[in-house]
């Protein structure tokens, strides 16, 4: 008995943790909305912010904050705070709208969901971009449809309005901003949650680039249709709408839309995907060039196949013995003298650059070292080449002209000896007495 009274308080402890660290509201901008009709007969919708909270609760709380509007969200088979588990409130962008349904009026197919529904979108975005989630919240009204379209007159909320809701549908993605390199595979996310079974819902994805959208992927669930590849089917069951790119490639960049509808519901997350290719970085010269004195060289830095097309190369110039100091080091010094090549378009739509300038050596500069420094937005630190200049000090014509005389001489003295050395010898063996 005492084992299961410390297991029940163990747990107990455990929920009410578990409870402080969810959140229970959240400050929130309620966009609303004025629609009208213009002296032309168009309509034309006004945007009015205004301030609200989203609180967590059950019916007849009271509102946290009384002087907004207040969205009471009430227990339903869809948590929203499970979808921002672990995320502090004040990381959280959160933005409510009004929905039409364009006129379409259907019963929504949960128990105790008899009459008309007014919709709402709560929004709700990470400061970091980790991730974007949008929920369906639902009103219900005992009043029948409109015989118009619903945004054509909207119900009045009041200022301190309390307005009870549930989550209806939720559509979320990981991944809103992907960052992604050539050749490689990217799983886009895309996940979708319903309150309840076995629902008529169709997920779709698209690609909008350069003002063209294509259909990547569609799936009716009710009469299992599908068109397309990159959604594992099986997954769709458990609410996993992930399409994977197998390949890269640039004509891949874009914005990626996965759309859940679910009648009367449309939801939508965008996930925007940018290819960068980080530059190739080389020099024509070795770690160690050698010059004598006066001599000149063409160095070249070289940056290739990147994307996108924004780099910046800059040369610095320094002396690495005297940059050891700790006091009163001189600062690496940029040169002015640095030209640049025009840009090159490569097969691949990567791009490639040149930065070059001319070295006049001098016995001044030798020793000193040269850096080329590339920068791009797909690199988190510059790409340094570097090299060292040596330069030997250049001999005078007068002293190879003492050595071609001395050599020269040599050769005459040599001329000279050579044919001599055979008489020496017969006169050596003449004067031997024996």
């Amino acid at each position: 008995m005492g084992l299961l009274l410390k297991i029940l308080i163990y747990c107990y402890l455990c929920t009410g943790v578990q409870s402080v660290q969810q959140i229970q509201w959240l400050p929130c901008q309620f966009t609303d909305e004025h629609v009208s009709i213009n002296h032309l007969g168009h309509t034309e919708t006004q945007l009015i912010p205004r301030e609200a909270m989203l609180q967590f609760g059950q019916k007849g709380d009271a509102p946290v904050n009384p002087q907004a509007i207040t969205f009471l969200l009430t227990a339903s088979k869809l948590d929203l705070r499970r979808h921002v588990d672990g995320v502090e409130p004040e990381e959280l962008e959160c933005v409510l709208r009004r929905y039409s349904t364009e006129g379409i009026y259907v019963r929504w197919p949960v128990q105790g969901a008899q009459g008309y529904n007014h919709w709402f979108t709560c929004t709700l975005k990470h400061s970091e971009g980790h991730f974007t989630v949008t929920s369906f919240l639902r009103l219900p009204s005992d009043g029948p449809p409109p015989e118009k379209q619903d945004y054509h007159k909207w119900p009045p909320i009041a200022d301190r309005e309390t307005i009870t809701t549930s989550v209806a549908m939720v559509i979320k993605t990981h991944s809103p901003s992907l960052k992604t390199r050539l050749s490689s595979q990217q799983k886009l996310h895309c996940q979708f949650d319903i309150d309840h079974r076995g629902p008529d819902y169709t997920v779709e994805w698209h690609r909008q680039r350069r003002g063209e959208r294509t259909t990547l992927f569609s799936h009716i669930a009710r009469s299992g249709q599908t068109k397309g590849t990159g959604v594992v089917q099986k997954a769709l069951a458990g609410g996993d709408a992930s399409y994977t790119l197998p390949f890269v490639k640039m004509a891949s960049e874009g914005t990626y839309i996965c759309s859940v509808s679910v009648t009367p519901l449309s939801g939508s997350v965008d996930v925007n995907l940018q290819i960068e290719e980080p530059p190739r970085v080389s020099l024509n010269v070795e770690p160690t060039l050698s010059l004598q004195e006066g001599g000149e060289q063409k160095i070249v830095c070289e940056a290739e196949n990147y994307y996108p097309l924004d780099v910046e190369i800059v040369v610095h110039e320094q002396d690495p013995a005297a940059s050891g100091q700790r006091v009163g080091a001189p600062l690496p010094k940029a040169l002015t003298n640095v030209l640049l090549s025009s840009h090159r378009h490569n097969q691949d739509q990567t791009y490639s650059v040149s930065a070059f300038f001319y070295i006049q050596a001098s016995l001044q500069m030798s020793g000193r070292q040269f850096t080329c420094t590339v920068s791009h937005k797909s690199l988190r630190v510059p790409v340094r080449k570097s090299f060292i200049l040596n330069v030997e000090e250049r001999v005078s014509w007068m002293f190879y002209l003492t050595v071609g005389f001395i050599v020269l001489l040599l050769l005459v003295i040599l001329a000279v000896m050579i044919p001599q050395l055979p008489l020496v010898g017969k006169k050596t063996v003449q004067k031997k007495p024996y």
